[in-house]
């Protein structure tokens, strides 16, 4: 039997253990509901978005760039955008069982074809232009970088978004399509584009598997040099 002097106790300790530390309790649910609904950080851990995302930066997740979802799920509650070609979407995916961090290129309804590293929405080639006038070489083979354009809706659109991507001579990946996009999918590539695992592996993004969108870097840390911060990447915009 308990001892009801005990029990009494107890009531008083936890009465009084709540008092002192309530505070600090609804900062964390406060911040872990933050996190899970409206904004956190994302580990990128590969190269696959290099040149515009390298291993070891922790880029801004805007989780609510386009639902307003259940703390800590995928339930969406209000859609308040659409994802646009030439966004940079964080997912967890289904299929490679990781959260992945790509480019949006085809949105649904969208044919995406790749020709020797060109990428055509609906028949239209992307823009592209040298980086500048030196090439790069790396072990794996020849690789440059070059600038893409894409119109962000409807082709032919006048906003057009403009980035780098890193093309590999020969690349596996290098021709692909064309493809469907389907209702509720986005078809995603990596700007590294010879060396990402993006919809021509894993197929479509299901728009429920998006967590959201990013546009800077917080920090970064070299993983090749004692994790040590790279300063200036802190707050980059992409």
């Amino acid at each position: 039997m308990i001892d009801p002097d005990k029990l009494l106790n107890l009531k008083r300790i936890l009465a009084t253990a709540w008092v002192e530390f309530r505070s600090i309790a609804v900062f964390l649910l406060l911040m872990i509901v933050f996190r899970s609904a409206v904004a956190d950080w994302s580990d990128v851990p590969t190269g696959s978005m290099r040149p515009t995302i390298i291993e070891g930066d922790r880029i801004f997740v805007k989780k609510m760039a386009y639902d307003l979802r259940v703390p800590l799920t995928h339930i969406s509650l209000a859609r308040l955008a659409d994802p646009q070609r030439g966004d940079i979407i964080i997912f967890d995916s289904a299929v490679s069982e990781l959260r992945l961090v790509k480019r949006v290129i085809g949105v649904p309804g969208d044919v995406i074809e790749v020709r020797r590293d060109v990428v055509y929405v609906n028949g239209e080639p992307l823009g592209y232009s040298p980086v500048d006038d030196e090439n790069a070489f790396d072990p794996s083979g020849y690789v440059r970088d070059m600038r893409e354009t894409i119109p962000a809706a409807d082709v032919g659109s006048a906003d057009m978004r403009e980035y780098t991507v890193r093309l590999s001579r020969g690349g596996r990946l290098s021709s692909y399509g064309p493809v469907e996009v389907p209702d509720d999918s986005y078809f995603v590539l990596g700007d590294n584009r010879d060396n990402s695992a993006d919809s021509r592996v894993i197929g479509f993004v299901p728009r429920s598997e998006i967590v959201g969108r990013s546009d800077s870097v917080v920090l970064s840390l070299d993983y090749e040099n004692s994790y040590l911060p790279r300063t200036e990447r802190f707050f980059h915009a992409f």
